[in-house]
């Protein structure tokens, strides 16, 4: 039985909840997130708590039960105070910069890279860190793992694109032949 689905939502009253069909809408200021239930639970808005119910007590059902009461909750999460993520870039000569919604990042290799960023993230860079942010936590992720693909970090001098919290386990390297 799903301990995360029975949780109720509360999403006060900055975010605008509306459902139809199998959808729930939510809205805060500019930004509109749809949650596509499929039919596989029940769920009800009542004031400002939104609550899950299994449509049966099938294996499946009960699994979506809580997965959809965690979506949602990361889309009034993000909605009310966004997720950030900061990657730190280590290496000589290693750079980053923001033009407009380009990121624009020199990693050792002869040419720059340029990505563009999706709609809805953020970036700015502070030293060697940059720093993502957006309303929707999975873009963010998906981003910043695009980012970190580009140049990974190596275990030898840890030179590379990491996540902030990410702990490089560091090799020895060559000894001398006695």
């Amino acid at each position: 039985m799903s301990r995360i689905g029975k949780k109720p939502i509360d999403f006060g009253a900055d975010v605008k909840v509306s459902t139809k069909g199998d959808v729930i809408t939510f809205v805060a200021g500019k930004n509109t997130v749809d949650l596509d239930t499929k039919g596989n639970v029940e769920f009800s808005v009542e004031g400002s708590v939104l609550t899950f119910a299994l449509k049966s007590e099938a294996k499946e059902h009960r699994a979506f039960w809580g997965t959809y009461r965690a979506l949602a909750q990361n889309i009034v999460t993000g909605l009310t105070t966004g997720y950030t993520k900061q990657l730190e870039i280590n290496g000589v000569g290693y750079r980053a910069a923001v033009k407009g919604n380009v990121l624009n990042l020199q990693l050792g290799f002869s040419h720059d890279i340029n990505y563009d960023l999706p709609d809805g993230v953020e970036a700015s860079v502070e030293k060697n860190v940059i720093t993502l942010k957006s309303h929707d936590k999975q873009k963010l992720g998906q981003v910043a793992a695009e980012v970190r693909s580009f140049r990974p970090p190596e275990p030898y001098k840890g030179k590379g694109v990491k996540y902030m919290d990410e702990h490089i386990v560091r090799k020895a390297g060559k000894t001398a032949a006695k």
